[in-house]
């Protein structure tokens, strides 16, 4: 496809809003390209975005994971995969997407355009997914990582300190008070190590007075090893049956 001057200015903008830089600027172009704009203009032989999307997905999907990996070694797999999964959202995306007005530089039909395709969450989200795997094809993860972790910098903040800090203990809480058993006391019973590499060891107490589980967990932080004796006391309650 030979792009137009307009176009091609379009394109740089864009770059230059998003602070990333293309050597093969059609793949950019085949990444901001809807389906419904390649239809329209089939005599043409358009590729539309949709491939780039599939891969992009699974390149986001690498990049986050290995964020929470490096990021969390203590966190078990399931905290992770919850993580992971409200962070690589289409709401996420889209949000992205519609705060940098990403819209305006996507290709589609009249009819597209027209009822509102530039702002609809799934092109939005599509199109991000489009851009990631682009950016891998023409520079590799060097490339593409930094736009990743950089655009869902505040969002897997937010989800991290979330599920980290606040599943396990929430769901003991949830029981607790659904039992009648008053909340659950956390205590450090033990630390060890240098100020660099401190571990943290932590009781829990729950139900009837205090007695009906008892519970420890270890980590780094005092809040990670909270999160593991919650999950502990879960863990025996479901064992005995919460009653």
């Amino acid at each position: 496809m030979d792009l137009s001057a307009e176009r091609i200015a379009k394109i740089k903008e864009l770059q230059q809003k998003l602070n990333i830089s293309f050597e093969d600027i059609e793949l950019l172009n085949r990444a901001l390209t809807h389906k419904s704009y390649a239809y329209e203009h089939r005599q043409q032989n358009l590729q539309h975005n949709e491939r780039l999307e599939f891969f992009g997905d699974a390149v986001l999907k690498l990049i986050v994971s290995e964020h929470l990996l490096r990021t969390y070694p203590e966190s078990d797999e399931g905290v992770l995969t919850k993580i992971r999964a409200a962070v690589v959202s289409d709401n996420t995306l889209a949000s992205f997407a519609k705060k940098q007005n990403l819209g305006e530089y996507l290709l589609m039909s009249h009819n597209e355009e027209k009822t509102g395709g530039a702002k609809r969450k799934s092109n939005l989200a599509n199109m991000m997914e489009a851009l990631l795997g682009a950016l891998y094809l023409d520079g590799g993860l060097a490339k593409a990582k930094p736009l990743i972790l950089e655009f869902l910098k505040l969002e897997m903040v937010r989800h991290e300190e979330g599920h980290l800090f606040r599943d396990h203990k929430s769901s003991l809480q949830e029981m607790a008070q659904q039992e009648g058993w008053g909340l659950p006391e956390y205590k450090v019973i033990n630390e060890e190590g240098p100020d660099h590499r401190r571990v943290f060891w932590v009781q829990v107490k729950v139900g009837k007075s205090l007695r009906k589980v008892k519970a420890e967990g270890m980590g780094k932080t005092k809040k990670d090893a909270e999160q593991r004796a919650a999950r502990q006391a879960l863990q025996l309650l479901k064992e005995r049956g919460a009653k």
